[in-house]
């Protein structure tokens, strides 16, 4: 009697094992009523929340360094067009091109022929 009762344990067993194993058990949320996810219950809450945690971190990082690109790009054309500038401004700086603004706009100015000298000293 005791040997049939045992094969009788045996054969729920191996049922519970093949349910364990399938699909829709393990999605319907059935795999969260074993005897080991009870007993581990904080762990698991645990390392779920982990998980979030690192995913959460990581999409973070990700979104932090697209927007690190992005001012770094336009760090570099802010300076090719610095560089343009300070260019363009050394050719209308140049002495030639003064002399040619000055007599365009008839100032009636004129380059000193003597250098310049301090006054006290």
């Amino acid at each position: 009697m005791k040997e049939a009762c045992r094969m009788e344990e045996k054969k729920k067993n191996k049922k519970k094992k093949q349910r364990r194993l399938s699909f829709v058990y393990i999605l319907g949320g059935g795999i969260l009523k074993e005897d080991f996810f009870v007993k581990h219950i904080k762990m698991v809450v645990l390392i779920v929340i982990l998980t979030i945690g690192f995913i959460s971190n990581r999409y973070a990082c990700i979104l932090k360094i697209r927007r690190i690109d992005g001012l770094k790009k336009e760090l570099s054309e802010m300076q090719l067009e610095s560089l343009a500038i300070s260019i363009e401004l050394a050719g209308y700086s140049r002495p030639s091109m003064v002399e040619e603004q000055i007599k365009k706009q008839h100032l009636n100015l004129e380059v000193p022929d003597s250098p310049p000298y301090e006054l006290y000293k």
